[in-house]
């Protein structure tokens, strides 16, 4: 009679970085989706696979879990798709204009429009508790000072000599933001190619 062979007991797999980005992707993708407060904890871990006690080695409450999605995953999508790009074009009104661009290109791609991750949760956190409200302002404020930083180098080579750097800014911000705001409501991207063209005539 042959012996059976010995099986190896399986090495536990301790991945605690793994597991947080799980739990922060999504979070993110429910309070995109629903929103904060209709996202309660218990989906989170269901939708993530872990335990009650894994979930709070991480993040201890759920305003933990949300201000580390702000941190890490919102202001991560604004550097993303603003930020580094207008930091890397040839001057802030064609890095805006490209910015437009690939947006709505990418939303007539998928067929909907989620908002911008930003504006969403302003919307919905601002006024919920200081802390969401202070994380939130910091990465508009981040967004605004890159644009306006771009102005600013724009001016030193000679361009853009009667335009105000912040309200530059504010303008392409707060356009952006609003023409996203519609474009979801409406499910249609066409508001931002009208914005785009308006803010392009414009001049601060």
């Amino acid at each position: 009679m042959t012996a059976r062979p010995r099986l190896r007991p399986r090495k536990r797999i301790n991945d605690p970085e793994g597991m947080r980005n799980k739990v922060l992707d999504v979070a993110e993708e429910s309070f995109q989706g629903r929103g904060y407060h209709a996202s309660s904890l218990g989906d989170l871990m269901a939708a993530a696979g872990v335990s009650g006690g894994a979930l709070h080695h991480h993040f201890p409450t759920k305003k933990a879990l949300a201000l580390a999605v702000i941190d890490e995953r919102v202001a991560a999508a604004v550097e993303g798709t603003w930020i580094a790009p207008v930091r890397a074009a040839a001057s802030a009104r064609e890095g805006v204009r490209a910015v437009f661009e690939a947006v709505v290109a990418e939303l007539e791609q998928q067929g909907f429009v989620r908002g911008c991750p930003l504006n969403n949760l302003a919307h919905e956190l601002s006024l919920a508790d200081p802390d969401f409200r202070m994380a939130l302002a910091g990465i508009f404020s981040a967004w605004r000072q890159a644009i306006a930083d771009k102005i600013r180098a724009d001016q030193r080579a000679g361009r853009e000599q009667g335009t105000d750097p912040q309200r530059f800014a504010a303008l392409a911000v707060a356009t952006y933001s609003g023409a996203m705001s519609m474009a979801k409501t409406a499910q249609d991207a066409g508001v931002l190619r009208d914005c785009l063209t308006a803010l392009g005539e414009t001049r601060t």
